[in-house]
């Protein structure tokens, strides 16, 4: 029977369970209730969202005849507008203050943690060239945090200006990189994809409307690329399941094959699913063609409404809310009231080869060699096909990561200040379930005997990558890369796990022209002690709590 009430979730019993109970459990709750947030998690996002909102309106009265709200109909469409819009969400995203913040971007507290560990000397990171002088160790130096503020403050300056002008902007652009040669998550954070992709055309383009055109249209297309994958199925009814909205209890149910033994997505999910693949197509193949006021933009803009609109109605984990608003912002800016201006006005030649590059070649890469590309950079947005990693910590070891230096702890011990025990071990089950749910989260199952001789949940206590990634590294998103062997070894050089305490297992994303998934059993103390590839059709036979081979 599934224990429906709080009290009814004995930690104690729980303590004592093993995998397949408890994901079992776990998913069983996870169907009829999600992650059992509470009202106030989501009244916190309400209220950072209109901050957000508001921040833009501000940094825009600094340009005369702009931030009035009373008449924001007479410049909401205006070009310095839609710059500052840009602008002002890189600064909110590269402190931390964006997606993956407060309790759906799983922190309790403190709730934003990027700007506090990348502000501070000695805090782990991720450089993209280990080595490299100067910014290549594992932990933070003060050049490091000179040049993340020095970001920052760049931001700001080009925020207070009444005209953006290219001297505002160079700076922006070339601290970014700088930046991300210390440490690769804080281009991430800054969506180096989406957001600096438009402020270097501001910078460079002979008419950068038509430069941004190209970078919200990839963005959709390749959004709507990355969904055609067995895995995607199985994220629309795992979301939706999710949907604090969603109150009836049949419908959830009506998600899945055959609630509670086969949690498979049902027809119901994968026609919602092909419904958002559709829509990730049809919004840039239709505004593609758009050059004047007519049916044509009317149509195009109602799928990107639709699209966005379903994403901010399931309230979705990760707190993507800001990014969603502002992609829609930049449809009704880009397409709406600029549709004459044509794509092959961009007017410069090192713009273009730029945009061929980040626009097409990586997200091509991403795609085809998913390991050698984030799935940010290649826009594989809720595709449910990425890279993830399970650290697995022995008899308590997970308690030398008080050896870094750290902005908030793993997210277990955020609940535990918060919440009853109960509660804190419910929602813990909660998040295993939403892992193990996704068809690649089954490689979880297939491999924890061999990560742990035998013992899973005995000896071991399992934490899922991303929790130890916005522990460690101060900011995550989704992303396993940053949590994989990099990570392992920049923890193990501060920490020193002995042998077998801490087992890694990563498991990278399928390519688009594959049908396996790429894995690894990782001691930080040994290295890989086994890999191999595990072909999705096997795990879609899996159960969500199936352990060891089938």
């Amino acid at each position: 029977m599934i224990p429906e009430p709080l009290a009814e979730f004995d930690t104690d019993e729980w303590s004592k369970k093993d995998f397949t109970e408890r994901v079992r459990i776990g998913t069983n709750l996870y169907v009829l209730k999600g992650l059992g947030y509470p009202l106030a998690a989501y009244l916190f996002h309400a209220v950072k969202l209109s901050l957000f909102v508001l921040g833009w309106v501000f940094f825009c009265r600094f340009t005369p005849g702009l931030g009035t709200l009373r008449d924001f109909r007479s410049w909401i469409f205006d070009g310095t507008a839609f710059q500052k819009a840009f602008l002002w969400a890189s600064l909110v995203e590269v402190m931390g203050f964006g997606c993956m913040s407060g309790p759906l971007g799983l922190r309790m507290w403190p709730p934003f943690t990027a700007f506090l560990h990348f502000l501070r000397p000695g805090t782990t990171k991720l450089p993209l060239v280990r080595g490299l002088p100067l910014l290549g160790r594992n932990t933070r130096t003060m050049l490091d945090v000179a040049l993340y503020a020095a970001l920052v403050v760049s931001l700001l300056r080009a925020l207070v200006q009444p005209a953006i002008a290219a001297s505002h902007l160079v700076p922006i652009v070339a601290l970014l990189p700088l930046c991300a040669l210390g440490d690769g998550t804080i281009a991430l954070a800054a969506r180096f994809e989406h957001h600096f992709a438009m402020i270097v055309c501001f910078l460079l383009a002979g008419n950068w409307i038509a430069a941004c055109k190209w970078v919200q249209l990839a963005i959709w297309f390749w959004a709507g690329v990355s969904k055609l994958t067995v895995a995607f199925g199985y994220v629309v009814p795992i979301m939706t399941a999710n949907n604090p909205l969603l109150k009836s209890a049949g419908l959830r149910r009506r998600l899945f094959v055959s609630y509670p033994d086969d949690l498979r997505p049902s027809r119901l999910a994968k026609t919602m699913a092909h419904a958002g693949t559709f829509l990730e197509f049809a919004a840039p193949l239709t505004l593609l063609f758009v050059t004047h006021h007519g049916p044509l933009l009317y149509v195009g803009m109602s799928f990107v409404l639709l699209l966005h609109g379903f994403i901010l109605s399931n309230l979705p984990i990760a707190a993507v809310f800001e990014w969603n608003i502002l992609s829609i912002y930049a449809a009704f800016f880009l397409f709406a009231a600029h549709p004459t201006v044509s794509l092959f006005a961009v007017g410069s030649v090192p713009l273009t080869v730029y945009l061929v590059v980040v626009l097409l070649v990586v997200p091509l890469i991403g795609n085809l060699v998913p390991s050698k590309v984030s799935f940010l950079l290649a826009m594989r947005y809720y595709a449910g096909n990425w890279a993830w990693n399970a650290w697995l910590f022995r008899r308590g070891s997970q308690r030398k990561l008080a050896r870094l230096k750290r902005a908030a702890p793993l997210l277990r011990e955020q609940l535990e200040r918060f919440l009853s025990a109960e509660q804190a071990a419910q929602m813990d089950a909660g998040f295993l379930a939403f892992r193990a749910l996704h068809l690649q989260g089954r490689v979880l199952g297939l491999l924890l005997p061999r990560a742990t001789d035998g013992n899973p949940f005995r000896e071991y206590t399992y934490v899922d990558g991303e929790a130890v990634a916005a522990s460690a590294l101060g900011w995550n998103f989704g992303e396993g890369h940053l949590a994989d062997e990099r990570l392992i070894a920049a923890v193990q050089e501060q920490c020193d796990f002995e042998e077998g305490e801490l087992r890694v297992i990563c498991v990278e994303a399928q390519p688009i022209l594959g049908s396996t998934l790429h894995w690894r059993i990782v001691d930080a103390n040994r290295g890989v002690l086994d890999e191999g590839h595990a072909e999705l059709s096997d795990l879609a036979r899996r159960k969500p709590w199936d352990c060891g081979e089938a």
